[in-house]
C-alpha cells in the first residue's frame, strides 16, 4: 500500500553522465493532502520514531479495550461493498439492520481529491524515458545470451541434457535425499546377488566415467559463463584494489593524526586538566564539610527543641522542626544515621500541637476566671500572641472553640459568684437550708435583688470588655498573618519574575569549563547549584534577604556546641523584641505551612462571632437570674415605679452591650418583654378593677377638685404627659376648687374622673419608660376608656345607680355632670393619642384607630345624655300643656307650672354645662315646648285672630318668654314664639 502513495527513485540527469540516477521531484501543491494510514496490527510491537506518531492516530486494543474500536466490527464492510456476486447478495442486507433509511447511493467525488488526467503524468513520463532507453537496452543484451545457452545447450545430448536437468538442475537438489543420491548413483548395479562380477566393474567404469562427462560439462557452461561476464568481473576486480590502496593511505593518516593527537594531549591537556580536576575536588571537599556541619547542626535539633518546650516557646520549637525536616528532606536524604529523625520529630511536633492546645485552654481558663476588678484587661499578651501564632501554623483553627467553651463556664461562675457574694450580705437567708442558688434569690426583697442585677449587669460588662479586647489581640495576630501571606506572595512573584529572565543569560566561561568537567559524574547536581545560586546573586538582593534551610541551621550551629545558652539568649532577647518582630520572615519560610488567606479570613470572622457569642450568652445568664426571680410571679407584683427601675437598667445593660459588641441580642430583651406583658396585663387589671370599684361607689356628685389636679391638667396642658413628682409633707396645703379649668373651660366632675385622669397618665408614663410595651399598653388603655364609657353608661343613663348605690332618682343635674365628665375625657383623648404616636413606629400607627372608635362612643354617649334630658322635658310639657285651658285668670297655673321647671332644670344645669351647651339644650327645649304647645292650641280651636281667646295665649306666652330670658345666659335667647301659630291656608 505503500508503493501507491510514494513514488520510487528514478533516473535523474546529473552532471557526470547520462545515466545518472533520476528523482522524483514532490509537488508542492500536494503537500496539503492528508497522507492515508493503514490499520495497525492487532497486536503491534512497540513503534519509534515516526512510526509511533502514525500509529498512535490509530485505535489500540490496550488503551481502547473498554470502548467501540474498528477491531469490534462483526461485518467485513469492504468485503461485502466489494462483492463481486451483487446480483446473489440478498437485497436486503443493509435495511434488515441499520433500517429501511439505509440504501444505496452514488457516492459523490470528494472535493479534496482532484481530477487526474493523462496530462498530470506528462513530467513523470519525460523524466523516465531515459531510464526506459536503458532498460530495453539492457534487455536485448540479456535475450542474446538466453538464445546463446539455448544453441549451447542443443549440440549437447538430449538424453543428457534431459538427464541434468531432472536431477541436477532441480531447486531442491540435495544429496542427502535417498532418491536423488540412488538416481545420481544407481547402486542397483553394484548390489546384485552374485557379487562382483567384470559386468559390475565394467559398468562403475561406466558411471565414473559419465560423471566425469557431467562434470566437464559444468566446467565449460562455468567457463562459458565467465567469458560471457569477464568484463564486469574485471572491472570489480580493479575497483577492489583501488579501494584497497585508499584504505591503506587513509589507515596511514589516521595513524600520523593519532600521534599528534597524543602529543597534544600529553603536552597541552593533562596539566590544565589535572589542576581544574583538583580545583574540583577540593570543592567537592568543601561541600562535603559543610554536609557534615549540617549533620552536626541537625543533631543538635532535637535537645534544641525540648530546651525550647521547657520555656513553652512553641513558635520557636516549630520553627526548628520545620526546618530541620526541610533539611533532612531536602540536603540529607538518605542518611542512615538520621533515618528515625524525621518520625521523631513529627511525634514532638504533634506533641507541641498537643501541649499548645492545653496551654491555650489553660490561659482562656485563667484568664476568664481571674478577678474582674484586675486592671490588666490582657493577661500576658506575648504569651497569648505566641499561643496564637503557633495553632495558626499548625492548622488548628479550632481553637476559638476552646474559648468559647471557657467563656460559657466563665459566665455562669459570674452569676454564681454575684449571687454568693450578695447572699453573704443577707443575714436573713440561711444558706445551709437554702442551697439552691434560685431559691435564695427569690427570699431576697426587690432591692436587694435589683442590686444584685445590677452588679451581675456590671460583671458581665467587665467580662465582655476583657472578651473583647482579647480577641482583638488573636485578631490581630491573624490579621498580621494574612498581612505577611500576602507580602510572601508578592515577593515569590517578583523572585520568579526575575527568575524567568535568567535562562536568557550566557554562561561565562568558568561556568562552561565546569559543566563539561562533570560529565564524568563528579557532583553534578552540585556543580549545576553553584552555578544557579552564582547567577541567582546577579539577579538582586531579593533572595539574599531569604534565609534557606541550611543557612538556619548552620546559624544555630554557629553558637558553637553550647546550644543550650544560644537558645536562652535567644528568648531573652525575644521578650524584648518588638511585637512581632520575626513573625514577617517566618511566615515567608513557612508560608506552605500557614492556612490560606481564605481560612485566615474564616477564623478572623470566627472572631467576631465569638464577640457576638459571648454577647448572646451574657444576655442568655442575665435571663436565668431574672426568670429566677420571675418564678413565683413576684416580678409582676412590683410596683409601676419598680418594674420601671428593672425595665431602664435592663435597658441600659442592652444598650452598653449593643455598644461594646455591635450585636443587638435579644434574648433578654425578649424575657422582659415577655414579663412587661405580664406586668402590663397585672397593671392594667389592677386600674380596671380599681375604676370599677369607683364607679360603683360613685354617687354622681359634683366633687371638689384638689390643687395636686389642677397642677396635673396644667402640667398636661404644658405638654408633660407625665405623673408629678411627689411634695414632700409639710408644704402649705391650697383649698381645694369646685371646678377643673382647663383652657379657659370649668368642668364640673365627679371624684372618679379626676382619678381616671390620674390613671391613664399612668399608662403614658409607663410608655414612657418602658417604650416596648407602647402598643399593649395603649390597647389596654383603650379598654379602660371603653369600659368607663359603657360602666357609666349603665350606671347613668341604665339607672344602675340606683341599686349599686342606692340613689333615690337619676337627676338631671346627675345625667349633666355625667355628659360633663364624658367631655373632659373626650378632650384628652387627642393628647392621649398624640402622646402615644410619638412612641409608636411608622408600621404601628394602625392601632390608634382604637383613639378614633372610643371617641365616637363618648359623643354618642353624651348626645345620649342631651336627648335624655331632652326627653325628659318633654314628657313634663307633653303632660302639663295637654290640660291647658285659655281661661282666666293669667298667666295661667300651666304656664306658671312650665316657668318653674324650666328654672329649675335651668338651674340644675348651669353650673355644670357651658353657655353655649346651656344655650344649645334650652333652644331644644323651648322647640319641645312650642310643639306641645301647638298641637293643644290646634286641639283647643286657638287661632291667632285677635280674639279674646288671641290675647289670653298671647299673655302666657309673654309670660312664658320673660321668664326664660329671665334666667342667667339666656337673655339674649331667641325663643322665636310665632311659631306656635299655625299659618293660615
Amino acid at each position: 500500500m505503500a508503493s501507491s502513495h510514494s513514488s520510487s527513485p528514478v533516473p535523474h540527469p546529473s552532471s557526470g553522465g547520462s545515466e545518472g540516477i533520476f528523482r522524483k521531484d514532490r509537488d508542492p501543491s500536494s503537500r496539503h493532502y492528508r497522507p492515508v494510514h493503514s490499520l495497525p496490527d492487532v497486536c503491534p510491537k512497540e513503534p519509534t520514531g515516526e512510526a509511533a506518531r502514525v500509529l498512535c492516530e490509530g485505535p489500540s486494543v490496550v488503551a481502547d479495550q473498554h470502548r467501540w474500536t474498528v477491531y469490534n466490527s462483526k461485518v467485513n464492510l469492504p468485503a461485502a461493498l466489494n462483492d463481486p456476486r451483487l446480483a446473489k447478495r440478498e437485497s436486503d442486507f443493509f435495511t434488515k439492520t441499520w433500517g429501511l433509511d439505509f440504501a444505496e447511493t452514488e457516492v459523490m467525488p470528494s472535493f479534496y481529491l482532484p481530477n487526474i488526467t493523462k496530462e498530470h503524468f506528462g513530467p513523470y513520463l519525460q523524466e523516465t524515458a531515459q531510464r526506459e532507453k536503458i532498460h530495453e537496452r539492457c534487455k536485448s543484451i540479456c535475450s542474446n545470451k538466453d538464445e546463446m545457452d539455448h544453441t549451447y545447450y542443443l549440440v549437447l545430448d538430449s538424453k543428457i541434457n534431459i538427464w541434468l536437468k531432472q536431477i541436477f538442475m532441480k531447486p531442491d537438489f540435495a544429496l542427502d535425499d535417498p532418491t536423488t543420491f540412488n538416481a545420481v548413483l544407481p547402486w542397483s548395479h553394484f548390489n546384485s546377488a552374485g557379487g562382483k562380477s567384470s559386468r559390475d566393474m565394467a559398468s562403475s567404469r561406466l558411471l565414473q566415467e559419465k560423471l566425469s562427462h557431467y562434470l566437464d560439462v559444468v566446467e565449460v557452461s562455468i567457463a562459458r559463463q565467465i567469458s560471457l561476464r569477464s568484463e564486469a568481473f574485471f572491472h570489480a576486480m580493479s575497483s577492489q584494489h583501488e579501494l584497497q590502496d585508499r584504505l591503506t593511505e587513509t589507515a596511514r593518516a589516521v595513524a600520523v593524526l593519532r600521534g599528534r593527537a597524543a602529543a597534544i594531549e600529553r603536552i597541552m591537556c593533562e596539566g590544565p586538566l589535572r589542576a581544574l580536576r583538583q580545583a574540583l575536588t577540593r570543592s567537592n571537599c568543601a561541600r562535603l564539610h559543610n554536609k557534615l556541619k549540617l549533620m552536626a547542626a541537625v543533631h543538635q535539633s532535637q535537645p534544641t527543641v525540648q530546651l525550647l518546650l521547657s520555656t513553652s516557646e512553641f513558635v520557636g520549637a516549630l520553627e526548628l522542626i520545620a526546618t530541620t525536616k526541610e533539611v533532612l528532606q531536602l540536603e540529607l536524604q538518605g542518611i542512615h544515621s538520621f533515618r528515625h529523625l524525621g518520625s521523631q520529630l513529627c511525634e514532638m511536633e504533634k506533641l507541641i500541637d498537643k501541649m499548645m492546645v492545653g496551654d491555650f485552654s489553660m490561659y482562656s481558663r485563667s484568664d476568664l476566671n481571674r478577678s474582674l476588678e484586675d486592671d490588666g484587661l490582657v493577661m500576658e499578651k506575648d504569651r497569648l500572641e505566641s499561643l496564637v501564632f503557633g495553632l495558626l501554623r499548625q492548622r488548628k483553627l479550632n481553637f476559638l472553640d476552646i474559648y468559647s467553651d471557657e467563656m460559657i463556664l466563665a459566665a455562669k461562675s459570674i452569676v454564681t459568684q454575684s449571687v454568693v457574694d450578695s447572699v453573704s450580705q443577707i443575714e436573713e437567708i440561711d444558706t445551709d437550708i437554702v442551697t439552691k442558688l434560685a431559691d435564695q434569690m427569690r427570699l431576697m426583697t426587690f432591692p436587694q435583688w435589683f442590686e444584685l442585677l445590677k452588679s451581675v449587669f456590671e460583671n458581665f460588662i467587665l467580662f465582655l470588655k476583657r472578651i473583647k479586647v482579647t480577641l482583638s489581640v488573636v485578631r490581630n495576630v491573624v490579621l498580621e498573618a494574612l498581612d505577611s501571606n500576602q507580602k510572601s506572595r508578592l515577593l515569590e512573584r517578583a523572585a520568579v519574575g526575575g527568575l524567568t529572565e535568567a535562562p536568557g543569560t550566557p554562561l561565562n566561561q568558568e561556568e562552561a569549563e565546569l559543566a563539561y568537567l562533570t560529565h564524568e559524574g563528579l557532583f553534578i547536581s552540585d556543580a549545576l547549584n553553584d552555578a544557579q545560586l552564582h547567577l541567582g546573586a546577579s539577579t538582586g538582593q531579593e533572595q539574599s534577604s531569604t534565609v534557606g534551610p541550611r543557612q538556619a541551621l548552620s546559624r544555630m550551629d554557629g553558637c558553637g556546641s553550647d546550644s543550650a545558652s544560644g537558645t536562652t539568649e535567644s528568648s531573652t532577647s525575644r521578650e524584648h523584641a518588638p511585637h512581632f518582630g520575626g513573625v514577617e520572615t517566618y511566615i515567608f519560610l513557612n508560608e506552605d505551612l500557614m492556612p490560606s488567606d481564605l481560612e485566615l479570613g474564616r477564623v478572623a470572622n470566627n472572631i467576631q462571632e465569638l464577640l457576638y457569642t459571648a454577647s448572646d450568652v451574657s444576655h442568655d445568664r442575665c435571663v436565668k437570674v431574672l426568670m429566677a426571680r420571675a418564678k413565683d410571679g413576684s416580678l409582676e407584683r412590683l410596683s409601676s415605679a419598680e418594674f420601671v427601675f428593672l425595665s431602664q437598667a435592663v435597658e441600659g445593660f442592652v444598650r452598653d452591650t449593643e455598644k461594646l459588641c455591635c450585636r443587638r441580642s435579644v434574648s433578654l430583651r425578649g424575657a422582659l418583654q415577655s414579663q412587661a406583658n405580664r406586668f402590663v396585663h397585672r397593671f392594667h387589671e389592677e386600674r380596671k378593677t380599681k375604676l370599677s370599684l369607683l364607679l360603683d361607689n360613685e354617687r354622681w356628685k359634683q366633687a371638689e377638685v384638689p390643687a395636686e389636679f389642677q397642677d396635673l391638667v396644667n402640667s398636661i396642658a404644658d405638654g408633660r404627659i407625665t405623673l408629678p413628682d411627689r411634695k414632700p409633707q409639710g408644704t402649705e396645703e391650697r383649698k381645694p376648687s369646685d371646678y377643673l379649668h382647663i383652657d379657659g373651660q370649668k368642668y364640673a366632675v365627679v371624684g372618679t374622673v379626676l382619678l381616671l385622669i390620674r390613671i391613664f397618665l399612668e399608662y403614658c408614663q409607663c410608655v414612657n419608660d418602658i417604650p416596648s410595651i407602647s402598643t399593649d399598653m395603649l390597647t389596654r388603655l383603650s379598654d379602660l376608656l371603653k369600659h368607663f364609657n359603657s360602666r357609666s353608661c349603665q350606671l347613668v343613663l341604665g339607672a344602675g345607680a340606683l341599686q349599686v348605690v342606692g340613689l333615690k332618682t337619676i337627676t338631671t343635674k346627675n345625667l349633666a355632670l355625667a355628659s360633663r365628665c364624658l367631655q373632659l375625657v373626650v378632650h384628652y383623648i387627642p393628647v392621649i393619642r398624640a402622646h402615644f404616636e410619638t412612641k409608636l413606629a411608622p408600621k404601628q400607627y394602625s392601632v390608634l384607630r382604637h383613639f378614633d372608635h372610643i371617641t365616637k362612643d363618648y359623643n354618642d354617649h353624651i348626645a345620649e345624655i342631651s336627648a335624655k334630658l331632652m326627653a325628659i322635658m318633654d314628657s313634663l310639657f307633653e303632660k302639663v300643656l295637654s290640660k291647658y285651658e285659655v281661661k282666666a285668670p293669667m298667666p295661667s297655673a300651666c304656664f306658671r307650672n312650665v316657668c318653674k321647671q324650666m328654672a329649675k332644670m335651668h338651674e340644675a344645669l348651669y353650673e355644670l354645662l357651658p353657655e353655649e351647651q346651656a344655650q344649645m339644650l334650652f333652644l331644644r327645649i323651648n322647640a319641645s315646648f312650642k310643639m306641645h304647645l301647638k298641637r293643644q292650641l290646634a286641639r283647643l280651636g286657638v287661632h291667632h285672630d285677635g280674639g279674646p281667646q288671641h290675647g289670653l295665649v298671647t299673655v302666657d306666652v309673654a309670660f312664658y318668654t320673660e321668664n326664660v330670658q329671665s334666667l342667667r345666659a339666656l337673655e339674649m335667647l331667641d325663643l322665636n314664639m310665632a311659631e306656635i301659630w299655625e299659618q293660615k291656608r
